[in-house]
């Protein structure tokens, strides 16, 4: 039921707090109460964050025996051919925004796009993905202090500001994680409360 105040649980393996805030801001309006806990799985190298994100939510599923979800997302940039991608992560905290945008020093195009991808698993069962992405391009330098990573360089289609300048309700409404929350919402509103997973 949406709107519920007392919220269908949902557990969010994540040591992001900000993924966390976002996360509660979507999943509130579908009656979704998100139960945040240190206890994400391992993180593989993959080529795409669906797979990063289904083999760390099956990791911790089965190691924590409970249902929960994992998010996993990337910046993917057209003239870098997808860099940072699913190492977006791993970018953000070895060059940092700086780095990105020496690396576009020159590029003809800044266009770039947000994935994300929410991956549900109980202890018994294989990882339902869930995805979402947002299009937009890269800003000449920061702008903002909203969000994390690189939010402050990213521009959505249809602004002019970047993530980082954005509120939190703006953003989840528009962005990667949005879409991804919203239609693992979607599903799990519809799926029977006494369902083993």
């Amino acid at each position: 039921m949406r709107g519920s105040s007392s919220g269908r649980p949902v557990a969010f393996a994540t040591s992001n707090g900000g993924k966390v805030e976002e996360a509660r801001t979507i999943l509130s309006p579908y009656g979704i109460a998100v139960e945040p806990f240190d206890g994400k799985g391992v993180e593989i190298q993959a080529e795409t964050v669906s797979e990063v994100a289904a083999f760390s939510a099956r990791a911790a599923a089965r190691r924590f025996g409970r249902p929960l979800i994992v998010e996993d997302a990337g910046l993917f940039v057209d003239a870098l051919l997808g860099f940072p991608g699913p190492s977006s992560s791993y970018a953000f905290k070895t060059v940092g925004i700086g780095g990105l945008l020496a690396l576009l020093e020159g590029a003809r195009s800044r266009r770039a796009s947000f994935r994300s991808a929410v991956a549900f698993c109980g202890p018994s069962s294989e990882p339902l993905v869930f995805e979402g992405s947002v299009a937009g391009r890269i800003s000449r330098s920061p702008v903002g202090d909203r969000g994390f990573g690189f939010d402050p360089v990213f521009v959505p289609s249809g602004t002019r500001r970047t993530m980082g300048e954005l509120t939190l309700e703006e953003k989840c409404a528009v962005s990667h994680r949005g879409e991804a929350l919203r239609r693992f919402a979607v599903w799990y509103v519809g799926q029977d409360r006494g369902q083993r997973f």
